[in-house]
């Protein structure tokens, strides 16, 4: 069999001025795709996430490391470069390095590196063919814009709190935040797709241009079916916990050991989930024949199908509704993800050399291309660890130079 050709993205070259996750999510997905990505960082201290701990990376002798667990999930096969953007030296030095890349991102305040001269304006000037993120709450034009936007604020403003968590009127009801930060994680997905068709459009104008990501705006889109349900009947959505707003069943049901989620997306699964639990008769209830009929009867059949659920085990219904081909499945801690033979198979966990922990886990992309398959260079770089590869290779600094750079902190 011939090799795998080179992944999409090689010989791309990514600046990347962010920090946290929004941004550091996007560029390790053109990391991933084969871009080389040089990740400026503040010299000392680095990128945020790098105190976010702990955990921590762990030593081959089992003692925590300098690095976070939650920065090591955002950069790996990045290049570390600490350098002082505000110092004049420091900043033209960023500015040389804009020249050889394609594409730059950035998370900082509206207008904030205007004054070091590396704002869009500044960097079109020198490289009209760079393709230049901006990632920030609100954008880059509103009234909101000079605003600072953080993803807990952003799930809660912009909706997504409204229809997450218990029904008010049950125990423990109320606004819930997700388990991640999913305003961060879509902006940075987006910011990685809207990054891409840039990329494309340039092979037909030669051109580079300015990509305005922001959290609200991706937390607003991402709201999806509940966005039309609102907007079609007037009506806002509200919380419904564990249960959809279109489907019915479509929850989380308490087995005689445990829960699992059943999934009905249409009525012949619904005819088949009814004569798995014992109770095909419900399958001819005018009441509940259709995904409509059960949306606007759930009060009525909900508590029906949770007394028949409680009769039998988890793993029993589990095996049980595969064999009817109705979808459903269990609730698993992270550990048991991990251990899941599916996920396994999938590949969803590398290990990385790591120059303190020797080896690093990550969690893998979830990306599969045929046959211009994602890379797995490196994991997360330690602070400043590619300063000299980069400033000698790439700007061609002298090693006195770099030296001196290095010694008053860049």
């Amino acid at each position: 069999m011939s090799s795998p050709r080179s992944a999409p993205l090689t010989g791309i070259k990514v600046l990347d001025l962010t920090r946290v996750l929004a941004g550091p999510w996007c560029t390790q997905n053109l990391a991933d795709l084969g871009a080389e990505v040089i990740k400026i960082e503040r010299p000392g201290s680095g990128d945020d996430t790098r105190g976010w701990g702990p955990p921590y990376l762990k030593d081959p002798e089992g003692a925590d490391t300098s690095e976070a667990a939650y920065y090591a999930c955002a950069n790996r096969n990045k290049l570390s470069v600490a350098l002082d953007i505000s110092s004049p030296r420091g900043a033209e030095l960023v500015r040389q390095l804009a020249l050889q890349c394609d594409i730059l991102v950035e998370n900082f305040k509206v207008g904030g590196l205007k004054k070091y001269g590396l704002d869009y304006e500044s960097i079109k000037a020198i490289n009209p063919a760079l393709i230049y993120c901006s990632i920030t709450g609100f954008g880059q034009t509103g009234p909101y814009a000079s605003r600072p936007g953080y993803d807990f604020m952003i799930q809660g403003m912009g909706g997504l709190m409204s229809i997450t968590g218990e029904r008010d009127d049950l125990p423990g009801g109320g606004p819930q935040k997700a388990g991640v930060a999913v305003a961060d994680l879509m902006t940075g997905m987006y910011a990685t797709v809207g990054i891409m068709a840039a990329l494309h459009e340039r092979g037909r104008s030669g051109l580079g241009q300015h990509v305005d990501m922001a959290l609200l705006d991706c937390q607003v889109a991402m709201l999806a079916n509940q966005n039309l349900n609102y907007l079609t009947s007037g009506v806002s959505p509200q919380r419904a916990g564990n249960a959809h707003q279109n489907l019915v069943p479509y929850q989380v049901f308490g087995a005689a050991d445990g829960h699992l989620i059943v999934a009905v997306g249409n009525d012949t699964q619904f005819r088949a989930y009814c004569e798995v639990i014992g109770r095909p008769g419900l399958a001819d209830d005018v009441r509940f024949t259709t995904n409509s009929n059960r949306v606007i009867n759930r009060e009525a059949l909900v508590p029906v199908l949770t007394e028949a659920m409680r009769l039998q085990a988890r793993d029993h219904w589990l095996e049980a509704l595969e064999r009817a081909g109705v979808p459903a499945g269990p609730i698993n801690t992270i550990e048991q993800v991990y251990d899941n033979p599916q996920v396994k198979a999938r590949e969803m966990l590398h290990h990385l050399p790591h120059a303190l922990a020797g080896k690093a886990p990550v969690g893998a992309s979830p990306l599969k291309l045929s046959e211009s398959p994602v890379e797995y260079r490196h994991a997360a770089p330690l602070l400043g660890e590619h300063t000299e590869q980069v400033l000698s290779g790439w700007l061609g600094l002298p090693p006195e130079e770099i030296q001196a750079l290095v010694g008053r902190g860049r």
